[in-house]
């Protein structure tokens, strides 16, 4: 485990430049955009907040699958980093969950994990994820998928809002 958490430490000392260059990558609107990070790993927790915070995110974290659904019922988050392999419950019940309710279907969810295994991507598309990342994290790719799957997120908003302000009939402009 001390080679994980070392390997993550200088993963974050790496980043620290590109993530803090790029500071407005967490702001849409004039509004920071809100992360949740759900990891049973206190240090992995602590480096990926603090990487986003640098990159001017929003970010609150939990310790496992119940204590991250508690976080998510309090407040609005647009985007969620899952680590799958948690305790109590683990992440891809805690998906399952977040993605079964259709008023949060749509919330972008990043599955974390130790294991870079096909079944474990597969299990975790399988259960709704839109994305996955293998520990350790690689802080500058994973701010790319988040910022990826957040612009993604927000033209499929734009789309669906166009359609319904035009009862039914998709524009022209969502399409390109």
């Amino acid at each position: 485990m001390p080679l994980l958490l070392s390997a993550i430490a200088a993963q974050a000392a790496s980043a620290a430049t590109p993530v803090s260059s790029a500071a407005s990558l967490g702001t849409r609107s004039g509004r920071k955009r809100r992360i949740l990070v759900v990891d049973d790993e206190k240090n992995i927790r602590r480096t990926v907040q603090h990487s986003l915070i640098a990159a001017d995110y929003e970010v609150e974290t939990a310790a496992n699958g119940a204590e991250g659904l508690d976080r998510f019922r309090d407040g609005h988050y647009d985007l969620i980093l899952m680590d799958v392999a948690l305790g109590e419950m683990d992440g891809w019940e805690a998906t399952q969950l977040i993605k079964g309710a259709p008023a949060t279907a749509q919330i972008p969810i990043i599955a974390l994990t130790a294991h870079a295994l096909a079944s474990d991507r597969h299990r975790s598309i399988e259960v709704g994820c839109d994305g996955f990342e293998t520990k350790p994290v690689d802080l500058p790719r994973l701010l790319e998928k988040i910022t990826a799957r957040l612009s993604r997120h927000d033209a499929n908003s734009a789309t669906t809002a166009d359609h319904d302000l035009r009862g039914g009939q998709a524009s022209l402009h969502a399409a390109s």
